[in-house]
């Protein structure tokens, strides 16, 4: 009796499974030592290079990427890494994962119509650094652009909890004598006037923030453009904080007697540009805090500079600045194996589609993180940024 091919498929799962990985492309992954200096993190975890090496796909890291988040070479070499001494073989890759973004000599290493994914810290980018990547026609992506299938952004909900966190302890070290602050305990203790924390922005990091904040006793008070946002906020804290809209004369009293500010609104991705002004900075209390969470982005204040894990604050109008666009390396080992949760499933994803240009004409998620695409800059805030014309990637898609 000849089968239908129908019920020939469903009784043969294996066969049908092992016909489709047989199909699907094998990629090279390269993970490249970053700069300990000013990035500690890295894109996958060894178990994740493991998810990835399981599929066939080839994951190449240097010797000694891992340390700055306690894992070792034999931990990736375990896994199924390739491991390798020089930078070439990493950057040699089809794909190359990187957390900072790269910089000229790492792009002079790569393959033409290669792809480069990393973060988009715009204060560590360059404009020589997006002509060049256009000039050799590489694909590079933007972790914090890309989508998920439920129209989120998992990489900045990863961060931005994690960084909420983290910035109320940098906030809490920062008060105390040990690093030059007023020598005050954030949080309350009875008959002592608790200390007031006030958050711009009401999206995740400002929400697990304001948490942390209230948890220690703090009086807490969060401003943000959009009212859905404050709303939801508001619900989900209760009552005991304080929720505005940034109408100027109320955040400029809630910045005079504020003992710590943190900036964490966004913009790259196409929210109202807001900066606290010079001015106002110079209204609030000697020794008070600032924590800029959007340095990466131009700031939320126009006091900001950018600094680095190794220098991180810096005085002005005697007021302490904490600068630095990736808080989160502060938890290396921890984000590390946030993001791998992340990354492993979406490379294993291009390997199913064949490829990441056939990922980017699939998923419009996917699409969404791409800022340069075939040499072509197809991003317009990155181009309004550093003032290089950008295009549309639909239309560069119509004829894929």
């Amino acid at each position: 009796m000849k089968l239908d091919p129908k019920t020939q498929h469903s009784l043969f799962p294996e066969e049908s499974l092992l016909r489709e990985i047989a199909r699907q492309s094998h990629l090279s992954i390269g993970l490249p030592k970053e700069n300990a200096e000013v990035e500690t993190r890295l894109a996958l975890t060894p178990e994740g290079v493991a998810i990835v090496t399981e599929e066939g796909h080839n994951v190449f890291v240097q010797r000694g990427a891992g340390e700055p988040m306690s894992y070792s070479d034999l931990q990736y070499s375990e896994a199924g890494a390739i491991l390798v001494d020089s930078p070439t073989d990493v950057f040699n890759a089809n794909i190359v994962m990187k957390i900072a973004p790269p910089t000229i000599q790492e792009l002079h290493l790569m393959r033409p119509n290669s792809s480069i994914f990393s973060m988009l810290q715009l204060s560590n980018l360059s404009a020589e650094c997006i002509r060049l990547m256009m000039k050799k026609k590489i694909n590079a992506f933007a972790y914090e652009l890309i989508k998920d299938e439920q129209k989120a952004f998992p990489v900045v909900s990863s961060i931005s909890e994690i960084e909420g966190i983290t910035a109320i302890a940098i906030a809490s070290e920062l008060m105390s004598n040990e690093h030059g602050g007023k020598g005050l305990l954030l949080g309350g203790v009875a008959g002592v006037t608790p200390t007031e924390v006030v958050i711009l922005g009401a999206g995740i990091t400002g929400t697990v923030a304001a948490r942390s904040a209230l948890a220690l006793g703090a009086q807490v008070k969060i401003f943000d453009h959009d009212i859905n946002k404050l709303r939801k906020i508001q619900h989900y804290l209760g009552q005991q904080v304080f929720t505005s809209v940034i109408h100027p004369n109320v955040l400029i009293r809630a910045l005079a007697s504020a003992d710590a500010v943190i900036g964490n609104l966004r913009y790259i991705n196409g929210s109202e540009r807001f900066m606290v002004s010079e001015d106002l900075v110079k209204t609030m209390k000697q020794g008070a805090i600032i924590i800029d969470m959007s340095v990466d982005q131009g700031g939320c204040f126009e006091t900001s500079e950018c600094r680095s894990l190794k220098n991180p604050t810096f005085e002005r109008f005697g007021i302490i600045h904490y600068c630095v666009p990736n808080l989160s390396a502060r938890v290396a080992r921890t984000t590390s194996m946030a993001l791998s949760n992340i990354f492993a499933p979406m490379i294993i994803k291009i390997g199913h589609s064949g490829s990441v240009k056939s990922a980017i004409a699939e998923s419009s998620g996917f699409r969404n993180g791409a800022f340069i695409y075939s040499g072509v800059l197809v991003n317009r805030l990155i181009g309004s940024y550093y003032g290089i014309p950008s295009n549309e990637i639909s239309l560069l898609l119509a004829g894929y």
